[in-house]
């Protein structure tokens, strides 16, 4: 699929829902509990969260790929694990403040 800046997207075994941050160019296997996602508002088949595939995924936390050129924001929390394909997305940590001196 491919993923653009600011495109929702919801997952089909919970109720994780995230919006695209930053985009790469190629095309993306977004994954949320073992299964593809789908853009909100479609209609997904519902499906049980995959063994191995098990988060939880946080409410306003920050997810990324391995080399950080893809980015979501958590916009409803769920158990799903977010992934590209069985990569596993993760926790983008808090970024260091300046020093204030």
């Amino acid at each position: 699929m491919q993923i653009k800046t600011g495109l929702r997207l919801k997952s089909v075994t919970d109720t994780t829902e995230v919006i695209v941050v930053r985009a790469c160019s190629d095309p993306v296997d977004l994954w949320c509990g073992g299964h593809p996602m789908v853009q909100s508002g479609e209609a997904g088949s519902a499906s049980e969260v995959r063994a191995g595939f098990s988060g939880p995924t946080l409410v306003g936390k920050r997810y990324l790929d391995d080399d950080s050129s893809f980015e979501l924001l958590c916009t409803k929390a769920g158990p799903g694990a977010l992934s590209i394909g069985e990569t596993m997305l993760t926790e983008a940590g808090a970024k260091a403040l300046p020093s204030s001196d």
